[in-house]
């Protein structure tokens, strides 16, 4: 159980950090912005989503570290989960200040576009092809990190499995073993027993055999006896 524990511990450490890499990119990706509005929204609605899921095993992780037998294991964990908040609400910072930055860009692009017309247009859009090509060469380099991330937490979700069955091989094992105990200790009993009634069996029989000589040492004395009688003379009786 310990060991299952520690497994969805390390679980929820990794997804923290790689949601928390994926937020950074995608605040990046705002301060970066240079427009429309409608792609700003866009990235605000994945970085909520991101959000939402930090929230969630940072919680996660909180209810793990409460269930911790030992005090000091607790108390670590419990740190780790305030370092993670403050680390959400930094970010959470960041944010609003991409936010605002991307927007006054955007504003001031447009009344650049209005007063200077289709030269600072052009220069807007290579500045925003570059712009997008680092955003993109950005992205990938994190989605790498959370691909290689997500096979750690898959094969940490196998070894947890695999403990999983150990156990349960072991309990099996151990119930195994309780039952041929109980059945050697059965055998044992009868055993016991059946040594004892064949004492007592030799016993008996070593009893019937003695009275069984006596008896006929009886009878032989008594026969000998009246047969001396019957042979002597009368006068001399």
């Amino acid at each position: 159980m310990a060991a299952a524990q520690d497994v969805h511990v390390r679980i929820c450490n990794q997804e923290i950090v790689k949601f928390d890499l994926e937020v950074k990119a995608l605040i990046q990706d705002i301060r970066d912005c240079s427009g429309p509005l409608s792609a700003l929204t866009e990235l605000n609605t994945k970085v909520k989503e991101k959000f939402q899921q930090l929230r969630h095993r940072i919680q996660e992780l909180e209810q793990s570290a409460k269930e911790q037998d030992k005090e000091s294991e607790k108390q670590v964990l419990l740190q780790e989960v305030e370092n993670h908040k403050k680390q959400m609400l930094s970010n959470q910072t960041s944010w609003r200040k991409a936010n605002l930055t991307c927007k006054i860009a955007i504003d001031n692009l447009e009344k650049a576009e209005l007063l200077q017309g289709g030269d600072l247009f052009r220069q807007r859009k290579t500045a925003k092809e570059s712009l997008a090509q680092t955003s993109s060469a950005i992205t990938e380099s994190l989605m790498g990190i959370s691909r290689m991330m997500s096979q750690q937490v898959q094969q940490s979700e196998e070894a947890m499995q695999t403990l999983v069955n150990s156990s349960r091989t072991i309990l099996d094992a151990n119930e195994e073993f309780k039952s041929m105990s109980g059945t050697i200790q059965l055998g044992r009993k009868l055993i016991t027993k059946y040594n004892r009634r064949e004492l007592t069996d030799k016993l008996l029989i070593f009893l019937a055999l003695a009275l069984f000589l006596a008896t006929v040492l009886y009878i032989l004395k008594n026969g000998s006896f009246r047969f001396v009688r019957s042979e002597l003379p009368a006068s001399a009786l």
